[in-house]
């Protein structure tokens, strides 16, 4: 008789329990794969978000990450156009944009409010930000046309403040590089979300060539690079950096603090989640054939008789542990994949996160390794509770578990 059909009939003598137990382990292990998917998908999430937004790295003068600007653009980059080319010819890279940060009072010529804006090739930031930057209202156009005043693209909450719709005319005024005031009149395209409140009451979009306008300046602010692959992040900016000491070179995951605080939180709270439910499978299988072994202690006694050695005992219980093991992972991974099946079939919303406006759909993310990496823990509980339970059952006396009541 095969080991594995002894230890599954030893599992079967008492079957209520044995399901139990399988029962406990199913559901841990479909519980710790639905927490792990949810955690993969909502950093998946939030890293193409953030990659979306900050570029998967951000070029800019050296000190432009560490000194504070006195005047706008202080460190900004001029000639920008060759350090483009060169970045684009590398087949990593997807696009590069040119940006300018800047700042001031926008008008409606009855109410002023303070604007954070962003100067770019507006149809490209849409292409390249995608579904995290929504067009509410009116359309995206080129900012910089020359038949007309400059169009710009307002945040949600900003254009509700300033009572502003698409082909309103308003007034930015900021401060030139020089240190001197400039005002530019310009016409509303389009509202826009990014989906963070905050950020669309004081958000503009206007084109690269009207914030150069209105700082009175020729350089540019910083260059967003987009790449093919996000995991290439690291690699790319190790080669920059190497290659070319005069410009730093900043990843997306050091501007989001979003990203970095959200992920810690997350990786807290699963992580001791999984500790709860690793401890209450170990426990739930301990006490399975503790109660086990407490029955078969004089067929243990026998088996020593007959000159079976201790380890061959264990062993036993240790293969019965695995096989509850065994079929209650294979049992949760079955619950987990159905789960995530079914989020992909039913609509599931999620209430918007802490500084968000909308609702996220609910999915789960099947890594395969991460599959793997569960069941092979589940295994290694239900074994280690199997040998815990039996070691000492194991290396009783003969005489002592053969007269056991």
């Amino acid at each position: 008789m095969s080991a594995l059909v002894l230890a599954w009939r030893n599992v079967l003598r008492n079957r209520r329990r044995s399901f139990v137990t399988l029962l406990i382990a199913a559901l841990g292990t479909a519980s710790i794969l639905v927490a792990g998917g949810f955690a993969q998908y909502t950093y998946d999430s939030l890293r193409e978000g953030a990659a979306r937004e900050f570029g998967h790295l951000t070029v800019a003068h050296a000190d432009y990450f560490d000194k504070d600007e006195e005047s706008p653009l202080q460190y900004g980059l001029e000639g920008h156009e060759a350090l483009v080319a060169e970045l684009e010819r590398d087949r990593r890279v997807r696009r590069v944009l040119p940006r300018i940060e800047l700042s001031g009072l926008i008008s409606n010529g009855d109410k002023s409010m303070i604007f954070m804006g962003i100067g770019a090739d507006i149809m490209a930031e849409a292409a390249v930000r995608g579904p995290f930057l929504k067009l509410v209202a009116g359309e995206l156009a080129d900012g910089d046309r020359t038949d007309g005043p400059p169009r710009v693209l307002l945040g949600v909450e900003l254009a509700e403040s300033l009572n502003a719709r698409p082909g309103s005319s308003l007034t930015l005024i900021g401060t030139t590089a020089a240190g001197g005031m400039n005002a530019m009149d310009v016409e509303v395209a389009g509202t826009i979300s990014t989906n963070w409140p905050d950020v669309d009451k004081r958000l503009i979009y206007a084109g690269i060539g009207t914030a150069r306008r209105l700082l009175a300046t020729d350089k540019v602010g910083m260059l967003a690079v987009f790449l093919q692959e996000t995991g290439d992040t690291p690699a790319l900016r190790a080669e920059l950096e190497a290659r070319d000491p005069v410009h730093a070179f900043k990843p997306w995951w050091e501007q989001s603090a979003y990203y970095v605080s959200v992920r810690d939180l997350y990786d807290r709270i699963f992580g001791l989640l999984g500790v709860i439910i690793a401890a209450l499978v170990f426990f739930s299988v301990t006490n399975t054939l503790t109660m086990a072994v407490a029955e078969r202690t004089r067929e243990i006694g026998t088996l020593r008789a007959l000159g079976a050695a201790p380890a061959d005992i264990v062993g036993e219980f240790v293969r019965e542990g695995v096989l509850i093991g065994g079929i209650g992972a294979g049992l949760g991974m079955l619950v987990a994949g159905s789960t995530m099946v079914a989020l992909l079939m039913f609509d599931i919303q999620m209430p918007p996160p802490p500084g968000r406006a909308d609702a996220y759909p609910l999915r789960l993310y099947a890594d395969p390794v991460f599959y793997l990496l569960t069941s092979l823990v589940i295994l290694a509980l239900c074994a280690a509770a199997a040998w815990l339970a039996s070691r000492k059952a194991a290396a009783r006396p003969i005489v002592e578990a053969l007269g056991h009541v």
